[in-house]
């Protein structure tokens, strides 16, 4: 139900021209998609709908609001297009139905998403803005980004969504409005959700998956994304290359093995959102300590999942502990900021100095480590944090971020003020 309507204009920034060159194009928003659609139909559609290149001090002061409830019992949501008359948006569009089109769209992704993770509690969405144009809240090639209560999405998303992704990226952006802290946990639960609803995206987003997967489920995963990504994409298109890729036919055989991988991997991706939910700022810092946004899924899956049994001497085992030990111990990611994934740096110096030639044996071991490190007699999984100063001054450093966040000028007052409950929450 549509319970207000407000529009406000501003003037125009962009040349008549171009406004007359977009004014000729069908209305892609409010037309269904077909699905036939290739990558080179997909950048006709994207490209009248690039994103604008404003400055940051001169966002448009225009806007086209329509507040609408997505049930009967749920407070109204705020569907906003920033800029719609004076970047040219209103020469081809009809706002209120973009609009009506948009609460559709979240009504089918959130019964989906409750679908999917029953016991997920309300998604706390209360204003969701078409952005034409990036800056800090929504960069150049990111397609959406969940902030506060709110989910900002470019133009060319809402497409790609449509045909190729099929909502997943809605539905990832929506599971991020219930997450409780900030940092690259968050997203592992996300992209869990997504190679549910399709295997391709386990592949898209392999660094998440790919040792729980070949150690335990697929060892000629690695084959399976030569496989993929060995496919040309035409790089002149406004297509980015991951959906290319995505929308490119690729082996059934090869998407089943995945998909029978994900199956058994449910169970495992549950725990990996029950103990992101439950233990937030530990989830975020240890794997960003650990710079390895797999940390979780490759606890849980030690815990779980029989390790296959490396064949080396017991010495060879304690000296690669160590090494594990070592690198996992370093603070330099949460202190200084460094992005040095400390899995892969132990993983090469015992293949190089220990001689381990045999990556299965690496990560046999990297498992066992992982088992031996946060699995406890009573069988439960413990996130401890052995530096607990340098876990408070990460904490309080990713609040600060949020407070700069709160004094960015693009910010809306419905952000900052869930913005503010976030802080009081941590």
């Amino acid at each position: 139900m549509v319970t207000a309507y407000r529009t406000v204009r501003g003037r125009l920034i962009i040349a008549c021209a171009v406004i007359f060159w977009i004014s000729t194009l069908p209305n892609l928003f409010a037309q269904s998609i077909p699905a036939s659609t290739d990558a080179g139909e997909l950048h006709n559609l994207i490209q009248p709908h690039l994103p604008h290149p404003l400055a940051e001090d001169n966002q448009p002061v225009d806007t086209l609001d329509v507040a609408i409830a997505l049930n009967q019992n749920a407070e109204p949501v705020v569907f906003s297009i920033p800029g719609f008359h004076s970047l040219g948006c209103a020469k081809c569009h009809e706002g209120e139905s973009l609009h009506l089109k948009a609460a559709d769209r979240m009504r089918r992704v959130l019964a989906r998403l409750k679908a999917i993770q029953p016991d997920l509690t309300a998604v706390p969405l209360r204003q969701y803005i078409i952005q034409s144009w990036s800056d800090a809240l929504l960069a150049p090639h990111q397609l959406a980004h969940a902030t506060f209560d709110t989910i900002r999405i470019s133009p060319a998303a809402i497409l790609i969504d449509d045909k190729a992704y099929q909502e997943a990226t809605h539905l990832h952006e929506s599971l991020h409005l219930t997450q409780k802290f900030v940092g690259p946990a968050n997203e592992l639960e996300a992209y869990g959700l997504n190679i549910i609803s399709d295997p391709r995206f386990l592949i898209l987003n392999f660094p998440y998956f790919e040792d729980v997967v070949k150690t335990f489920f697929m060892p000629d995963f690695p084959l399976v994304l030569n496989d993929f990504f060995s496919r040309p994409v035409k790089e002149k298109l406004n297509v980015p290359r991951e959906v290319q890729w995505f929308l490119s036919p690729f082996s059934a055989e090869q998407l089943e093995q995945l998909k029978q991988s994900i199956e058994k991997m449910k169970p495992l991706l549950s725990e990996v959102s029950r103990l992101n939910r439950e233990h937030p700022r530990e989830s975020a810092y240890l794997s960003e300590q650990a710079g390895n946004p797999a940390l979780l899924l490759e606890i849980v899956a030690a815990h779980h999942l029989p390790i296959p049994a490396p064949s080396i001497s017991t010495e060879t085992r304690r000296k690669a502990f160590e090494l594990f030990e070592l690198q996992m111990n370093k603070t330099d990611n949460t202190r200084l900021g460094y992005k040095v994934n400390r899995k892969k740096e132990a993983l090469l110096f015992i293949q190089h100095h220990l001689k381990v030639t045999a990556p299965i044996t690496r990560l046999a071991l990297y498992f066992q480590l992982l088992k031996q490190r946060f699995v406890k007699q009573d069988g439960k999984i413990a996130l401890e944090v052995k530096e607990q100063e340098e876990f408070k001054a990460y904490t309080l450093s990713k609040i600060e971020g949020i407070r700069k966040m709160i004094n960015y000028k693009g910010l809306s007052k419905i952000e900052r003020e869930a913005a503010q409950k976030l802080i009081g929450r941590n």
